[in-house]
Formats: structure tokens, C-alpha cells, sequence
């Protein structure tokens, strides 16, 4: 589960060979005790929760950073560790 960013006390992971349980290209992110995995397509939670603050800025990196996401989304899906992403 490598690590693709990191701001704000957020971090992001994308999980290698992760296209099964969503079926939907998508990001982790952990705040604190709170974990959800987010559609990269439109910044909705998928599953788990986080406090709505948190939320609302890795919606905003994600809308920043899509094109970056989806390209390291498919070198995920195939094993590969995907590229850093700059932070919000």
C-alpha cells in the first residue's frame, strides 16, 4: 500500500492490485482513527468515513490531481507501484 501523498495530517494510498473490491478506480485516505476509500471519478465515499473538513480537502486534491490519479490508478491495478503525487 504504497503512499502517494501526504498533507494536512491526511495520507493517501493507493493498494496495489486494488480493482476488485470497488470495481471503481479509487484512493485511500487516512485521517487520525478515521479510513475511507474515495472514487477518484467524482470524490465520494466509497466506504469508511472521515471528519467532513478532511473530506472536503481530499475532495479538493482530487479535483486538482485526477488526471495524475487515474494515470497511477492503472500502474497500481497491474502491480506496479504508482508515482508521488504533490501535495494540496
Amino acid at each position: 500500500m504504497p503512499i502517494i501523498s501526504m498533507f494536512y495530517g491526511i495520507i493517501i494510498r493507493l493498494y496495489l492490485l486494488d480493482n476488485k473490491q470497488h470495481d471503481l478506480p479509487h484512493i485511500h485516505a487516512k485521517y487520525a482513527e478515521f479510513e475511507a476509500s474515495i472514487n477518484i471519478g467524482d470524490g465520494e465515499i466509497l466506504s469508511g468515513d472521515l471528519p467532513h473538513k478532511q473530506l472536503r480537502l481530499v475532495q479538493a486534491w482530487i479535483e486538482l490531481h485526477r488526471d495524475e490519479l487515474m494515470a497511477d490508478w492503472e500502474i497500481a491495478v497491474s502491480g506496479e507501484n504508482p508515482y508521488k503525487i504533490a501535495p494540496l
